[in-house]
């Protein structure tokens, strides 16, 4: 029995959800999970069908649904396959540990397949744990430089998402395009109160209350992609700068983690600059 994934959008129109169903069953696919959502201001549907069956026709089964959609409707098949992801790191080890460790019991849902660092401190500690490390330094480079090098190692695999674990170096325009829908990064929720170097100091002095997360796709507009997810924890007066980076650490690590896990279950539209959701 084959299992997998089918995403459609579309414009919304009556009997979507019947038509879909009925193609379906015609090809004596079963339908194991389904949710929809209409978004009523842009006319706009969505749904992710989790089906088994013995199917091999994929493009026929494509083919049959683009018949029943309106004319502009996406439709994904997806294969029921570990995604293959490739992470980009700076100094920061806390949500690397996080992916490798995950990866290595094998419950990460994806294979890392490397690790690009543009330091050498979390050489020893990828390594350990059987992936490879690739140091690409930054300094005395322009961006194209830097970033091509960077496209080098990763065109040596085949990998689906790219993964910034804490890469504090700003990507140009060019390589989000070649990357456009397939990177993820995370970034602490002051933005944009507190822009720059110590964030947490300038947020302990200004008495924050609460610190936060954000996972989201990268597009050219600097940390204001497409958000998958965000959470919140709670700080008080007896939190000290060191308490609130450690709190905001763990903080990310959930946050990246919860939009990995929903990217690599295809459970993530991305329409204009939202996303639609199905936990």
């Amino acid at each position: 029995m084959n299992k997998f994934t089918i995403l459609i959008s579309c414009t919304d129109q009556v009997g979507l959800v019947t038509n879909i169903t009925r193609v379906l069953a015609s090809q004596q696919l079963n339908i194991v999970g389904m949710r929809e959502f209409v978004d009523e201001a842009n006319k706009a549907f969505f749904t992710r069908i989790a089906c088994v069956g013995d199917f091999e026709q994929t493009e026929k089964l494509e083919a049959n649904l683009a018949e029943i959609l309106p004319k502009e409707a996406e439709i994904n098949l997806i294969a029921e396959q570990e995604k293959q992801i490739a992470v980009l790191v700076t100094k920061e080890y806390h949500c690397l540990s996080e992916i490798l460790i995950r990866n290595h019991f094998k419950t990460l849902g994806a294979n890392v397949q490397c690790v690009i660092g543009n330091y050498e401190e979390l050489r020893d500690f990828t390594e350990k744990l059987g992936i490879p490390y690739f140091y690409v330094a930054h300094q005395g480079k322009d961006k194209l430089e830097f970033e091509a090098e960077i496209k080098a190692i990763i065109n040596q695999f085949e990998v689906d998402f790219l993964v910034l674990a804490k890469f504090m170096r700003i990507l140009s325009a060019d390589f989000v395009k070649d990357f456009a829908g397939k990177t993820i990064n995370i970034h602490h929720s002051f933005l944009p109160a507190f822009i720059g170097a110590n964030p947490y100091k300038q947020a302990f002095e200004r008495g924050v209350k609460i610190i936060g997360a954000t996972a989201h796709f990268v597009t050219d507009n600097l940390d204001e992609g497409p958000i998958i997810t965000q959470h919140t924890t709670h700080v008080d007066h007896n939190f000290g700068v060191k308490d609130m980076v450690k709190a905001g650490k763990e903080i990310e690590k959930k946050v990246l983690l919860e939009a990995l896990e929903l990217i690599f279950e295809n459970r993530v539209f991305v329409t204009g600059n939202k996303t639609i959701v199905f936990k």
